[in-house]
């Protein structure tokens, strides 16, 4: 307390950390520098480990003296210091603000932690810790934790203004890659110069605006009773419509004694939480005739079935006892007709489609992004059909939170880019958002990427269209299906079936895609996806059948002839650290009503997976005693990048 009359002293702040200030530390211990490089050597150990010159000194007096070390300090030595001494100590002062998390925090031991730039420790402050269990951390002794990436690594460093220009080190295992360019599977027959872009191409959703998911909705609300209104409504829909097509009087009772066969109605659920299998099946049935009662299902009277959680089917058994049915015969769905154009397409058009990733997983680099956009100066499609993830939630580095730019703004480049990059060939982009987006509305169905570009020029704003996940296009009178959620490995790893001959599970996924008449028919959905179930009924169901079903995939590319439908699964644009493939498909429409049955006579060979002796009921393009539907897809291949 000072005496009165006199001024207090002010306080002194901490002394700033210079070379000199460090040198005259060690002076008063006698502790001497040899080197130029030791200096600054010193400074850097105060920086980074939040030592002043003071502090400093008397850890190395104390290191030097226990050591029985010389008093001439070398770089050597130096570094020794910081891997006994200082390493230590910081992990110290980790493990006390570890124990610290636990405690109960005012207003002081908050500051203490934001004063330490400890984030992390400040949010699990508020959490609730669980009993036994201990945070995972993200690197071990021999893979340390990576440090944020260098300035020079910024995503603003990956495009030049005008163009793309990577200036970032590529994938060394992606540049290496190898057959370029190589069709890896095909459909028709077109050579040479057919395939390339007239130009003159009109591309908009199908249907009313109302049908498509046009902005951003309210989600993560559900009522579980909303949920089961939107599914029992689902089974009453396709339970009429199987009802019509296969003849059937009415329908019985699932879960009522029945010692005649009797015909029920419903949907194919699990008794379990694990996987769907042939003894664990069982039918929830409609809420008119069994009042969404279950009952097991005994299939080994059936030969022949394909089954999924969620499929709403129809089946034929005898439920003696009540508490469980055998099936003898199950009703397979019913596809919705393809749409019939009133216009003539005024020639032929090229529609060039890829998935995302469009960076390999270790790196930065958009290096896959560039070559795509090379193919499509070269080629000059009519329309560009591209997939995300743009920005992939997956990448490592956007996992790790390396990236020094906000999503958002990440994404916004990449946009920019493809759109700029698009611009010599004219070609109407289609771009389609994905749930693996990290800067995305992460719901399904997902509504389509905000417009970010109000400086764009006019026509590049006229051939952008933003679309949400997932949609049906009309390209010239051409229906497209478009989905970038993988259905096809989620339904996948939950289909079972029993088939007597050679079958094909990618086949047999689209028909049921198709005659569920839905883009995500499975239910539960996968743990991967965020579902809003009345969003899903509004938009998410098909208007028509689509002429081409585009369903990117973690599994094998392919492109199959399925019900008239020509499906195509064109990859991803990278594997990991490998490049991968893309997609191009030529569409010819013949004049309305016009039907060439020498065409798909032509590519039956083609139709990889389809049943010969398929019922022409169940094609909705067939009419009785006339040829059969003409595709307008007359070819489609799948190339690596």
């Amino acid at each position: 307390m000072a005496e009165p009359g006199m001024e207090p002293e002010p306080e002194r702040g901490p002394e700033p950390v210079t070379a000199e200030a460090v040198l005259r530390e060690l002076r008063l211990f006698e502790l001497r520098c040899e080197g130029e490089e030791v200096p600054d050597k010193l400074v850097e150990l105060c920086l980074s480990h939040g030592l002043g010159p003071v502090a400093l000194a008397n850890e190395l007096l104390a290191f030097v003296t226990s050591k029985d070390l010389d008093l001439q300090l070398t770089p050597e030595g130096l570094d020794a210091f910081e891997h006994e001494v200082l390493a230590k100590r910081g992990s110290r002062g980790r493990r006390g603000r570890d124990e610290r998390r636990g405690l109960l925090h005012d207003i002081h031991s908050l500051q203490e932690l934001l004063d330490e730039g400890q984030e992390d420790e400040l949010l699990d402050a508020y959490s609730t810790p669980s009993k036994g269990s201990q945070k995972r951390g993200n690197s071990t002794p021999e893979t340390p934790r990576p440090k944020r990436a260098p300035p020079s690594r910024s995503p603003y460093g990956l495009f030049s203004p005008g163009s793309f220009s990577p200036s970032v080190t590529p994938s060394q295992k992606y540049s290496s890659r190898g057959g370029r360019g190589e069709v890896v599977a095909s459909f028709g027959s077109v050579q040479g110069p057919a395939w390339s872009g007239r130009g003159g191409c009109a591309v908009s959703l199908f249907g009313c605006p109302e049908q498509s998911l046009s902005k951003p909705y309210k989600s993560m609300f559900q009522k579980a009773l909303d949920v089961r209104e939107v599914l029992a409504e689902r089974v009453e829909e396709l339970g009429e419509v199987l009802r019509r097509h296969h003849g059937l009087d009415s329908f019985s009772s699932a879960v009522l004694p029945a010692q005649e066969p009797v015909t029920v109605l419903g949907q194919i659920g699990c008794d379990g939480n694990g996987k769907l299998n042939a003894k664990s099946v069982l039918l929830v049935g409609d809420r008119e005739h069994s009042g969404g009662g279950q009952v097991p299902l005994d299939l080994s009277e059936l030969p022949e079935y394909s089954l999924f959680p969620g499929q709403v089917v129809a089946l034929e058994g005898t439920n003696s006892t009540g508490r469980r049915m055998v099936v003898t015969k199950l009703y397979e769905g019913v596809p919705l007709p393809f749409h019939t154009p009133t216009e003539p397409m005024a020639e032929q058009r090229m529609v060039l489609v890829a998935c995302g990733p469009f960076t390999p997983s270790d790196s930065v680099a958009f290096e896959p992004l560039s070559d795509l956009l090379e193919v499509v100066a070269r080629d000059r499609p009519d329309v560009c059909v591209l997939f995300g993830p743009f920005l992939d939630a997956k990448h490592e580095q956007v996992e790790s939170c390396q990236l020094l730019s906000p999503f958002s703004d990440v994404l916004q480049l990449c946009l920019r880019t493809i759109i700029e990059g698009t611009r010599s060939a004219g070609s109407q982009l289609v771009l389609v958002p994905s749930l693996r987006d990290v800067s995305h509305d992460f719901v399904y169905p997902q509504p389509p990427f905000p417009f970010p570009f109000p400086d764009l020029p006019k026509e590049d704003r006229a051939r952008v269209l933003l679309v949400p996940e997932p949609c049906t296009l009309d390209i010239d009178g051409v229906v497209f299906g478009l989905t970038s959620t993988d259905l096809l490995f989620h339904m996948g790893a939950e289909e079972i079936s029993s088939s007597s001959g050679v079958s094909d599970r990618f086949t047999r996924i689209l028909r049921h895609i198709l005659t569920q008449r839905s883009f995500y028919p499975l239910y539960p959905p996968s743990e991967e996806l965020n579902v809003d179930f009345e969003a899903l009924a509004a938009f998410a169901a098909l208007p028509v059948t689509p002429d081409v079903l585009v369903t990117p995939s973690e599994l094998r590319f392919f492109v199959k002839d399925v019900l008239g439908c020509v499906c195509i699964n064109p990859g991803r644009l990278t594997k990991g650290q490998a490049g991968g493939t893309y997609g191009r498909l030529l569409l010819r429409r013949e004049r309305p009503g016009a039907r060439t049955g020498d065409r798909t006579g032509d590519r039956t060979g083609d139709r990889t997976g389809d049943n010969p002796e398929e019922n022409p009921r169940d094609n909705p393009g067939d009419i009785p005693g006339d040829a059969p539907r003409s595709s307008p897809c007359v070819a489609a291949q799948v190339l690596r990048i």
